[in-house]
């Protein structure tokens, strides 16, 4: 997800022209080594914190479906997390550094959250809003001047940006779906004298049901048992002679059945 943040600012950064006027987007701290080795004007975007927005923290899970529809697993709620950047520019001269600084805000403050077109990876599939604020309050995150003085820098102008993005949760599969009916073993019991329907007076295990078993059959294809599903009612076949009420006899005579 944090990569993700990373190319969104990138895209949103180059929407408002900086690479074709030859300025670069970086994500290197800025340093003076920073300062030593860049060619051109620069654009850092420095993260310096993550932390846990606990108040969004929400139980429960969502089913995901595949192509065709089908359940293919249930995913936990996301947790939601603000990212702190450290927003700066580096030109040759104060003055330059101040106009980029300020295009750079315009660009930043234009919206309140990173446009869709921009996410990808799992930012584009949970489709939630990945907010934008730049830092006017305290928020529990170190201040810009703690950052500066972790850094070994020197203190410069600076944008503290706060990004709100979703973490997806862990996706836990789904079993295969039901595609046949429901099969009926039977065996005697009548001799068994055992409290547990499992074992015998020995303790040992039962032997398992004789034969195949007997499929339980539905109308219609087995993928598909109707709105009451495999609990539905099966209708029988009536023996040779006997009647249905209110209808002919199945498989016997049209005259009455033997006394």
């Amino acid at each position: 997800m944090i990569h993700e943040v990373d190319e969104a600012l990138r895209l949103l950064l180059a929407e408002a022209g900086l690479p074709e006027r030859g300025v670069e987007v970086v994500l290197d701290a800025p340093t003076r080594d920073l300062a030593a080795r860049r060619t051109a004007p620069t654009v850092s975007v420095f993260l310096y914190d993550v932390r846990e927005d606990t108040g969004r923290r929400q139980a429960g899970a969502v089913a995901e479906h595949d192509a065709d529809g089908l359940v293919v697993g249930h995913r936990a709620a996301p947790r939601w997390f603000e990212l702190a950047y450290l927003v700066t520019v580096w030109t040759n001269r104060p003055q330059d550094e101040h106009r980029l600084l300020a295009e750079v805000l315009q660009c930043l403050t234009a919206v309140d959250a990173l446009p869709a077109r921009l996410l990808t990876g799992t930012l584009a599939r949970l489709g939630l809003t990945v907010g934008l604020d730049i830092a006017g309050r305290d928020t529990g995150l170190p201040s810009v001047s703690d950052v500066w003085s972790a850094l070994g820098g020197e203190l410069r102008p600076s944008i503290d940006l706060r990004v709100l993005a979703p973490l997806a949760g862990a996706l836990t599969p789904a079993g295969p779906p039901v595609t046949e009916g429901l099969v009926v073993h039977a065996r005697d019991t009548s001799g068994d004298t055992g409290t547990d329907a499992g074992t015998d007076t020995a303790g040992d295990a039962r032997p398992p049901a004789d034969g195949p078993g007997r499929r339980l059959r539905y109308r219609g294809a087995a993928t598909d048992p109707g709105p009451d599903g495999f609990a539905a009612p099966r209708d029988r076949a009536l023996p040779p002679g006997r009647r249905s009420r209110g209808g002919s006899g199945r498989g016997g005579s049209s005259g009455g059945g033997a006394r």
